[in-house]
């Protein structure tokens, strides 16, 4: 099974489903980059730069994926976190030294602050944005990049405000307008204060956002899914507009394993629409054995939606309502073990690798 689909199956039943889902989005969504002058000495030192730059987030991936340390063994742990911290400083030393001899490389500040932001370092990596946009402020990387800081340490204003110009450099940029979307969506309240907007439209605002991402992306499935996980979070569920959502992100699964996912999505739509029948056709559906603990859940679900308790009596826990943590999925599929938190998972929006 792919990790976006293991991903977006551990977002199924989460209770905040656009924030668990797009913390795909850096991980599977790729961007669209500027060409430059690929004679220049400096762009061509920059370009190996950044080859370096993943080479080594990929070694220490895989150093923390297959270590077989028990954390009990306090120093190898301490030993294995030496050898990151010694791999991701020659990273450093080198970007360094390249802005030290560049130091009017926009696009060296900023690779060199996406590489801080992916090792954990966010505000290391906000200074590099920060003097990125100072000399180079129609770069709509930059924006975007500053946007998800800010909208990940509270500053919700700068947020909006800076997605918006991301839009405006380049508006054919559909993650720009799914950033944007799920930060409305998750900050709601700040969004209603901003645009003097009440709630509903502020869904109709995010929703917007979303509809405008796939316009431009159509067949990107993180896409589709975030925006058709939104209507979760709305009441009273709209109902056609999930279903459509949801139909449409089956139409451009690419194999079976995300259809069967997608599947589960639209039974617990359709039981909350109270389309009983039509949810118990797409939980038959689902043969992936990898499924069969949020199928039966599902199941259950479905069975108390048709067949409610009295209402005098008391719910049983094992029958209330399904609702999952996702934290053990999360954990089972994260890049980053727990043996160091020196590459945290991504912020809650997704970012962009290269300027």
């Amino acid at each position: 099974m792919g990790d976006l689909t293991i991903g977006l199956l551990s977002a199924l039943l989460a209770t905040n489903q656009p924030a668990a889902v797009s913390n795909l989005v850096a991980e599977h969504t790729g961007v669209a980059l500027r060409v430059v002058d690929s004679n220049d000495p400096a762009e061509r030192e920059l370009h190996n730069l950044m080859i370096s730059d993943d080479a080594a987030i990929d070694e220490v991936n895989d150093w923390i994926n297959t270590n077989s340390i028990p954390r009990s063994d306090t120093n190898a742990v301490a030993g294995l976190n030496r050898k990151i911290r010694n791999r991701l400083d020659l990273v450093k030393h080198d970007y360094d030294i390249f802005l030290r001899n560049h130091p009017d490389s926009a696009r060296g500040f900023l690779a060199y602050g996406s590489f801080l932001n992916d090792i954990g370092d966010e505000e290391g990596a906000h200074v590099q944005y920060e003097n990125s946009k100072q000399l180079d402020p129609k770069n709509p990387v930059v924006w975007n990049q500053l946007a998800n800081y800010f909208g990940e340490y509270g500053q919700l204003t700068n947020a909006f405000a800076d997605y918006t110009e991301a839009i405006r450099l380049d508006p054919a940029e559909p993650i720009y307008y799914q950033n944007f979307a799920t930060t409305v969506y998750l900050y709601r309240k700040d969004a209603r204060e901003y645009y003097h907007i009440n709630e509903q439209q502020v869904f109709d605002k995010a929703l917007g956002l979303y509809q405008q991402a796939l316009k431009l992306a159509p067949d990107n499935l993180v896409i589709a899914t975030d925006y058709a996980e939104s209507f979760y979070g709305i009441k009273p569920l709209r109902t056609n507009d999930a279903l459509v959502a949801w139909t449409n992100a089956f139409n451009i699964c690419k194999d079976e394993n995300e259809r069967e996912g997608v599947r589960l999505h639209l039974a617990r739509t359709k039981i909350s629409a109270g389309f009983y029948d039509e949810a118990q056709g797409q939980l038959d559906a689902v043969t992936n054995s990898a499924f069969s603990d949020l199928k039966r859940r599902l199941i259950r679900s479905l069975a108390d939606h048709k067949n409610p308790p009295p209402p005098d009596s008391v719910p049983d826990a094992a029958t209330n309502t399904v609702a999952v943590s996702t934290n053990a999925v999360v954990a089972a599929t994260n890049d980053l073990s727990a043996v160091t938190n020196l590459l945290p998972p991504p912020p809650p929006t997704g970012g962009q690798k290269s300027p």
